[in-house]
């Protein structure tokens, strides 16, 4: 039973119940008791019904991107003003470098009528404040999922090393379970948004979240034609530099803005505000649709063509409708206007485009469309992601946007393209013979190449040495997409000493982290055909209370004691050159591990002192931060 239905029968319950204490009672005091519980039974009503904002962080890609149930993302840098740290959407994780205030879902219909999960507003979401207007219908619940079998939230259903569900809807015209008008909000769509989310731990899916979209028309009539939208405000900052909205809003009006039609690629970047402390880009993609068995997209090729479906892109300053190049659409009509006229397609074009490249705080939308016909019931499945990646270094400064500049962007960007097209390999939308790896008949999504399995690793510091063991697991994964095992070698990764606190605050790993060894299978001629007997332990080993059984060992040795060092140990596999895929290798922040080499523990202090040196001291060593009160001796 749903919790919707718990809830239907608890209220059934409390109803009956009153009703016999009522009769008992009797007439004297019924009229009484009576009113005072349909107040308490409506009240009680209205609290089940009431929606319950949620909100969840994409932990599996390097990208932490904040995502609500309500169709929204990013968390306006809330995370950094309540305390909780919690980013809006950084990347790399832990670098400090922010790429998103706000951004929201869009549904337009009816020729002039657009609901909006979020729009231009100072303090973010609110409830019940313009341009929020989606809401939770009763009972539904936000759920995570994972394909990953050693995840808490493993599901065999899952799509991706970790999904969001939501469903969210337009119909509601005051915030359900309260009296609280949705401002602006007087003719809704009657709509329902089912949202998953997807994102993965492979190096080649750390920069990206998706973003599908299952639109259903709940209305009693049909619309004529229908479009669906991402609105983001993306603000690139790096917060170890700024804090957070330092400074008002001249804090986010120093990115420019920009567009690939081709790849339908809304994006930005730091043109003045942290320059060089962040080197990367943020951008909002659109990646397909599919309507009443129809694929849809715009680089189609006839006869595959869909008539008039296109991708809109339209800029505005945010939350200022006085520019008359890129005014806010402060109207339901204006904002209908953006959903179908985008400026990608204007004659003016190439001028607008050196306006987007100079600073300034602009809100963006991408919106697809049109989808004809939406009849009551009809689904729209329509699909975005959110995209990051590091500037190129091309000689060039770090503020300008060249296309050399902007190459592993869009490699990125191109992957979350490959990752929706799943089996469908030459994108034509239709299943061509061969694409069907899993024999259903259809196409199926998010089909990925995989590196192998991450090794089970496990770390032993051993005074001025660090002995990293790992298993064999890896050894005997099955790509999805060859259905062969093709596990090549392993790679070891170990940081300077106290890459943490020496030089930089980001802990941005994969920079950090440095190949230390490297070993392959022998003898065929892929790679350096070391193979495995440098690191193959002669019997394998097991820990107390670890059921891994280990059959690899590598030490670090003469390493500083009291430093902290952080290890990992990745596999690779063999690559399809037939295919044009590079050797793909396992995550390598996915089973860091940090350390602390140095002298045992102390099994016997009443023999064995502990005291410090000098004593008293106020001023720590650099692995330890600094002190500000008299240590204990």
């Amino acid at each position: 039973m749903d919790r919707f239905a718990k809830l239907i029968l608890r209220r059934n319950l409390i109803e009956n119940k009153v009703r016999l204490f009522v009769d008992v009672v009797g007439v004297i005091y019924g009229r009484l008791l009576g009113t005072m519980m349909v107040a308490l039974l409506l009240s009680a009503s209205i609290d089940s019904h009431a929606q319950v904002f949620d909100e969840k962080l994409s932990t599996a890609a390097q990208m932490r991107l904040a995502i609500t149930n309500l169709g929204t993302f990013g968390n306006a840098f809330r995370g950094y003003r309540d305390g909780s740290g919690t980013p809006s959407c950084e990347y790399p994780a832990g670098s400090g470098i922010e790429h998103l205030f706000e951004a929201g879902v869009w549904v337009g219909a009816g020729g002039n009528r657009v609901s909006t999960a979020a729009l231009d507003a100072p303090q973010g979401y609110q409830t019940g404040a313009r341009g929020f207007e989606m809401t939770i219908p009763p009972g539904q619940v936000f759920v995570e999922s994972s394909s990953l079998e050693d995840s808490p939230f493993f599901n065999p259903n899952a799509t991706s090393h970790q999904d969001f569900k939501a469903v969210f809807t337009d119909s509601n015209i005051l915030v359900p379970g309260t009296s609280t008008p949705i401002t602006g909000h007087d003719f809704p769509l009657n709509v329902s948004v089912a949202m998953e989310t997807y994102n993965w731990n492979f190096p080649f899916t750390d920069y990206f979240v998706i973003v599908n979209l299952y639109v259903v028309n709940e209305n009693r009539e049909a619309y004529d034609s229908v479009y669906v939208g991402l609105w983001a405000n993306t603000v690139v900052r790096n917060i170890n530099i700024t804090p957070a909205g330092q400074g008002g809003s001249t804090f986010y009006s120093q990115g420019g803005n920009g567009y690939e039609d081709t790849m339908q690629l809304a994006y930005a970047w730091d043109i003045q505000g942290d320059v060089g402390f962040t080197d990367s880009y943020i951008g909002q993609k659109f990646l397909g649709a599919e309507y009443k068995g129809q694929f849809m997209h715009p680089n189609l090729e006839p006869p595959f063509a869909t008539q008039n479906f296109n991708v809109h892109y339209n800029p505005w300053f945010f939350n200022d409708a006085s520019n008359q190049l890129f005014a806010f659409p402060s109207s339901e009509q204006a904002r209908w206007q953006k959903m179908t006229q985008g400026i990608n397609f204007s004659p003016q074009w190439e001028s607008l485009q050196d306006d987007l490249a100079t600073p300034g705080n602009r809100s963006d939308l991408i919106s697809a469309g049109p989808f004809y016909d939406f009849d009551p019931g009809d689904t729209i499945n329509i699909t975005f992601a959110f995209v990051a990646g590091r500037k190129q270094d091309d000689g060039n400064p770090n503020f300008e946007n060249t296309g050399a500049q902007r190459e592993i962007f869009y490699r990125n960007a191109d992957w979350a393209q490959t990752a929706y097209y799943g089996e469908d390999r030459n994108r034509n939308g239709i299943l061509d013979p061969g694409e069907d790896l899993d024999g259903d008949g259809k196409i199926t999504r998010y089909i990925l190449p995989a590196p192998p399995d991450i090794p089970v690793t496990r770390v032993e510091p051993v005074g001025n040495q660090i002995d990293i063991y790992w298993s064999d697991n890896a050894e005997f994964s099955i790509d999805p997409i060859s259905l062969e095992k093709d596990f090549e070698g392993y790679r070891v990764y170990v940081s300077k000493p106290g890459f943490d606190v020496t030089g930089t605050q980001t802990l941005e790993l994969n920079k950090d982290l440095i190949r230390a060894a490297e070993y392959d299978i022998p003898g065929n001629n892929i790679f350096n055909d070391i193979g495995f007997e440098p690191v193959k332990l002669d019997e394998p080993v097991t820990f107390e209370d670890d059921p891994t059984i280990y059959k690899y060992k590598y030490s670090v040795r003469n390493v500083n004691q009291g430093w902290q060092y952080a290890v990992s140990v990745t596999s690779f596999d063999r690559g399809e050159p037939e295919n044009n895929l590079e050797s793909l290798e396992s995550s390598v922040t996915a089973n860091i591990t940090r350390v602390f080499p140095g002298t045992p523990a102390n099994d016997n202090p009443d023999e064995h002192k502990v005291y410090a040196y000098p004593n008293p001291y106020y001023a720590g060593a650099a692995w330890e931060g600094r002190s500000n009160f008299q240590e204990e001796s």
